[in-house]
C-alpha cells in the first residue's frame, strides 16, 4: 500500500470508529435501530425492488446502508478496505439482528475477495474520489456482476469536485483530473459529521475526474449506460454555504446559481 492509501486507510480506521458513535446524529443509528429505513432520498426514490437480490456493497464504510438494503430483502455482501470499519459493520448487524456479510479488501480485488454472480453493485456518496485508478474500479464491478447484473452508484457529481468556497463564493480550486502519482492533499482536525473529536491521522488525499472518466470506465469494463442523473442536493456539506434542504439533505441557498451537486447512473453489464 503506498503512502497516499496508508494514510487514507488509517485516517478511516479513525473515522469508522467515531462515526459508529454517531454522537451528532449525521449517520442516523439510533433511527435505523429502532426500524427506520435511513438511504438518503436519491436511492430511496431510485433503487427498486431489490428484495432476494445477491447485492454487493462496494466501499460500505460501517455498512449502515448495507443494513438497509439487507432490510429491504437483499442478501448482501459489504466491502471496505478499512478493518475498523469492517468491524463497526459487523457489530452494527449484530445490534440490528440483520444479517450481512462484510469483507476487509480493496475495492479493486473484489472479484477475487466477494466472488462474483451478483444481481447488483450498489455505491454511494463519498467514494470514487478516493479511488486512484477508476478504470480497475469499473473492471471490478464488473467482474463480479453476473451477465445483466446492475450497478447503481451515487455520488458528488466530479464537476463540482474541483471546486470550493473561498470568500463567500464558489471558485474552481482544483485541476479537474489528478494524475494517478499526485492526488490532491487535504487537512482536517475532524471528520465530516460534525463531531469535534480530533483526528491523528489528518492528512488525505483525493483524485480528481472528470464525468467522462467515470461513464467510459465503466463502458471499457463491458456496461451498458441505462440512466444518468443529475440532482441539487447532496446528503452533506460540500460547501459551508450550503442549507438545509430537509430529509438529511443539503442544497445551495437562494440567490446562488443553481449547479448538478450529485449525480445518480445505473449501468448494466452486458456480456
Amino acid at each position: 500500500m503506498d503512502a497516499f492509501k496508508l494514510s487514507n486507510r488509517k485516517n478511516w480506521d479513525e473515522r469508522a470508529d467515531i462515526h459508529a458513535q454517531d454522537r451528532t446524529g449525521f449517520y442516523a443509528i439510533d433511527a435505523f435501530l429502532a426500524g427506520e429505513d435511513v438511504l438518503y432520498p436519491i436511492e430511496k426514490r431510485e433503487i427498486g425492488d431489490i428484495a432476494g437480490l445477491k447485492l454487493a456493497h462496494f466501499q460500505c464504510h460501517i455498512g449502515i446502508d448495507t443494513l438497509c438494503l439487507a432490510r429491504r430483502g437483499a442478501v448482501a455482501t459489504g466491502l471496505d478496505f478499512s478493518p475498523n470499519a469492517i468491524a463497526q459493520a459487523r457489530t452494527l448487524s449484530e445490534r440490528s439482528g440483520i444479517k450481512a456479510d462484510f469483507v476487509e479488501g480493496e475495492v479493486y480485488d473484489a472479484p477475487e475477495l466477494i466472488g462474483s454472480g451478483f444481481d447488483m453493485v450498489f455505491t454511494s456518496w463519498g467514494t470514487i474520489t478516493w479511488l486512484d485508478d477508476i478504470r480497475a474500479w469499473a473492471r471490478a464491478i464488473a467482474g463480479v456482476l453476473k451477465p445483466g447484473g446492475r450497478l447503481y452508484f451515487a455520488d458528488s457529481n466530479p464537476s463540482v469536485m474541483q471546486h470550493e468556497e473561498i470568500e463567500g463564493s464558489i471558485r474552481a480550486r482544483y485541476d479537474w483530473r489528478s494524475a494517478r502519482e499526485s492526488p490532491q492533499r487535504f487537512d482536517s482536525k475532524t471528520t465530516y459529521t460534525g463531531d469535534q473529536t480530533p483526528l491523528v491521522t489528518d492528512v488525505t488525499y483525493e483524485w480528481m475526474r472528470g464525468l467522462s472518466d467515470v461513464i467510459g470506465a465503466l463502458l471499457e469494463a463491458g456496461m451498458r449506460l441505462d440512466w444518468l442523473r443529475e440532482h441539487e442536493t447532496l446528503p452533506f456539506k460540500l460547501y459551508p454555504m450550503m442549507v438545509d434542504a430537509g430529509e438529511r439533505m443539503f442544497r445551495l441557498p437562494p440567490g446562488v446559481p443553481r449547479m448538478p451537486l450529485a449525480l445518480s447512473l445505473q449501468a448494466t453489464r452486458t456480456g
